[in-house]
């Protein structure tokens, strides 16, 4: 288990599933009033409106239900980009360590010798 604890570890992958699942059963009630000539559906055409039907029928849904999880997603994604920042800036500050105290023994190497 991760320091995230069980239920935010896999947040991204809960989210896409439970988006992908409520785009689903809105596709599936809009199929169903296609096929019952509640909606008027002919052709390649009607059918791409359903799916389009269905997309924007879930976007709201998904808005409204999935607030808890969208927000676990967020914390999961920041925490993992402030840890890779808080990486990168050591590397940084180690990288101008190292070259700081390259140049300062170049230096004292030249002054040295003259």
């Amino acid at each position: 288990m991760s320091s995230n604890g069980p239920d935010k570890s896999h947040a991204t992958l809960r989210y896409t599933s439970l988006r992908v699942s409520i785009f689903l059963a809105c596709l599936l009630v809009a199929l169903l009033l296609g096929h019952f000539q509640v909606i008027p559906v002919s052709g390649d055409a009607g059918v791409i409106f359903l799916f389009l039907l269905a997309a924007v029928a879930s976007a709201p849904l998904s808005y409204a239900l999935l607030s808890k999880q969208r927000d676990e997603m967020s914390a999961q994604i920041s925490g993992k980009v402030s840890g890779l920042r808080s990486r990168t800036a050591g590397r940084i500050a180690a990288q101008n360590a190292e070259e700081d105290a390259a140049d300062d023994a170049a230096r004292a190497a030249a002054t040295g010798r003259n």
